[in-house]
């Protein structure tokens, strides 16, 4: 997935995001902040934030920052959190996730929302999660993964085709940039996403 192919597709999704993608991945976004187990004071990146769908969820003790390569999503997450009045977002930002400009363990978490299928280098991404994670600190993954369904992994492959025109990869296979040794805790929110919790300390340099 080349970035300008992902802002393109997201470009054309932006007005109509929340309706069509809410419903359905909602699920994870509120599975991944169930587990967060979040504490006062903490700050929080929020990688891939689309239109801020989950920024409500949050609890409002936490600081939260978030970042995506869409100006478009980004323009819907502020118009949310100005609605709502959501103090504790402390900035939304237009940033590649794969070239974050935050200075090392800036973050207690790091959150990806459906966005590790989209990157043009997931391991790359993998990598910034855990340079902007502090020591010892906590990365969350929510996302579709490759069903190992014969029938269902076989529509995903024939969809991974038009990865381009989707906006993300819908064949993608975590093990495939992360090994099993460094896969950590590995929970099941339906038949298609999967949310992955990563303790920060340990190299995942692939």
């Amino acid at each position: 997935m080349h970035i300008e192919a992902v802002k393109a597709a997201y470009r054309r999704y932006a007005g109509i995001y929340d309706t069509v993608f809410g419903p359905v991945l909602q699920p994870g976004r509120r599975a991944l902040l169930e587990r967060l187990e979040l504490k006062p004071g903490e700050r929080v990146l929020e990688v891939g934030v689309g239109t801020g769908l989950s920024l409500p969820l949050y609890p409002s003790s936490v600081r939260i920052t978030g970042i995506d390569v869409s100006s478009e999503m980004l323009h819907k997450a502020r118009a949310r959190v100005a609605r709502r009045r959501l103090e504790n977002v402390e900035a939304l930002l237009e940033m590649d996730a794969e070239q974050m400009t935050f200075p090392d363990a800036s973050f207690d978490k790091v959150v990806a929302m459906y966005v590790v299928s989209v990157v043009a280098r997931p391991a790359k991404l993998i990598e910034e999660l855990h340079r902007v994670c502090k020591p010892h600190g906590e990365i969350f993954i929510v996302n579709h993964f490759r069903s190992d369904n014969r029938i269902l992994g076989a529509v995903e492959k024939a969809l991974a085709g038009f990865s381009s025109q989707l906006g993300f990869h819908a064949d993608f296979d975590l093990r495939e940039v992360l090994p099993e040794s460094h896969m950590g805790d590995v929970s099941r929110v339906n038949l298609f996403q999967k949310v992955v919790r990563l303790r920060n300390g340990v190299s995942h340099k692939l």
